[in-house]
């Protein structure tokens, strides 16, 4: 339910909500579809764009929603998809909303955010509230590339905006800085805005995608891919006109270009999480949840690409669904966990969501943990899971694993780890090969 209160003498309207949801990408859009189904909570989205949907809005291509909605679609239906589910639900709906910051201090159990729109100013109090803001890419300046700063230096995200949404020209040599899957859609957006992309470059030995979508790109296209490569100089003066590229053996060469697009390298949207005092996990930068996507500040939630960086849409909408029942138990038990036990993982793994796990209630929402890796893991190795030196679980990869690619790690050892053991420290994933 909703409930609005008179103008504050500041000119602030007071207002309170059930489930405040702040980002309308598909984690957000699917979770405010199946609460707001049932009849239980009043449930509010609030984004700061102008249309719903996040990021798939701006791909044009299809691909999406072919494993949880079993049909192929386009980005933008996609989006659309979501949206109008939620609005169906009964959820309200609201962009061009920015959430400024919470209200009183995060110690508090007052969930109130402070938020403006063409509306003016509100304060919105939630019995929950969901953050499903989603991530980003980092830009050149955050990547520490040295050189100019000419024009015609994007991120995927940037390069879809300008070519789909405003429909302006990006230039006609671009050069493509990464090799995951991302970045094949970068190289398909500038091909169907006639640029000629000359290369894609990776610092790592191979690049991070299918067999297929790589051959593809190739067939189709005609881009190389530069393994083992990285930029070294942006140039150019008011344009760009070029890039240096340094090989690992110390070699470098210069590509004339006036277009350069950074991929990948994601980033989670963790402003508003950081300001509202909850913890972040150090690997993944975004909010450390548990298996019901719960943060340490009781009543705040996480979900989507804002917990690690980028996964498929249809993964973010899938977390969205199934964190629609921890959200309702809170809103009707109210309960927060005793302790919380820490997830970590060794080298040469790079982080593991979610990272904490409640002994009391075991369970993990998602079915499974999602991990990265720093280097290649050959078939046949073995993610070891233990406590205190004690094994808990060990699940072989029989394809190994590849940097930039989902990795999967079965829950079934988490009913293993006991409450009662206080002193045994967190639960360690390690590789052996």
């Amino acid at each position: 339910m909703t409930l609005e209160q008179p103008t504050s003498p500041k000119g602030r309207r007071e207002r309170a909500v059930d489930v405040l949801v702040v980002g309308a990408g598909p984690a957000g859009l699917a979770l405010a579809s199946r609460l707001a189904a049932t009849g239980e909570a009043g449930v509010e989205v609030v984004d700061r764009e102008d249309e719903p949907g996040g990021v798939p809005r701006h791909c044009l291509h299809a691909g999406f929603g072919t494993r949880d909605l079993r049909r192929p679609m386009t980005g933008p239906a996609y989006a659309l998809h979501w949206a109008d589910a939620a609005v169906r639900a009964g959820a309200t709906l609201r962009t061009g909303v920015t959430v400024t910051g919470w209200s009183g201090a995060p110690a508090t159990d007052s969930l109130a955010v402070d938020v403006t729109s063409p509306a003016g100013l509100e304060r919105i109090t939630a019995r929950a509230v969901v953050l499903a803001t989603g991530a980003r890419e980092r830009p050149r300046s955050a990547r520490l590339v040295p050189g100019t700063r000419p024009a015609g230096v994007f991120t995927t995200g940037e390069l879809q905006r300008t070519v789909r949404l405003h429909r302006r020209p990006v230039g006609r040599r671009a050069l493509v800085v990464g090799a995951e899957s991302v970045s094949y859609s970068a190289v398909r957006t500038l091909r169907e805005a006639g640029v000629e992309v000359v290369a894609m470059v990776t610092e790592l030995p191979h690049h991070q995608v299918s067999p297929a979508t790589a051959l593809d790109a190739r067939l189709r296209h005609g881009v190389p891919l530069l393994v083992g490569t990285r930029v070294g100089e942006l140039l150019g003066r008011g344009r760009l006109s070029g890039v240096v590229l340094r090989r690992a053996d110390g070699r470098s060469t210069t590509v004339a270009c006036d277009t350069v697009v950074f991929t990948g390298d994601w980033i989670p949207d963790h402003e508003l999480a950081r300001l509202g005092g909850v913890t972040l996990d150090r690997a993944t930068r975004g909010p450390a949840v548990d298996g019901s996507f719960r943060t340490d500040r009781a009543g705040v939630f996480a979900v989507g690409n804002l917990l690690r960086g980028i996964e498929p849409a249809g993964t973010a909408a899938r977390e969205g669904l199934l964190a629609a029942g921890p959200v309702l138990r809170h809103l009707t038990a109210g309960t927060a966990p005793a302790s919380r036990v820490p997830v970590q993982v060794e080298a040469p793994l790079r982080w593991i969501t979610p990272s904490r796990l409640d002994p009391a209630d075991p369970r993990v929402a998602t079915g499974g943990f999602i991990l990265r890796t720093e280097t290649r893991l050959a078939p046949r190795s073995s993610l070891i899971v233990s406590r205190a030196g004690r094994e808990l679980h060990r699940q072989r990869l029989v394809l190994g694993a590849t940097p930039n690619r989902t990795l999967r790690l079965s829950a079934a050892w988490t009913t293993r780890v006991r409450a009662e053991d206080r002193e045994a420290g967190p639960v360690r994933i390690s590789v052996e090969h």
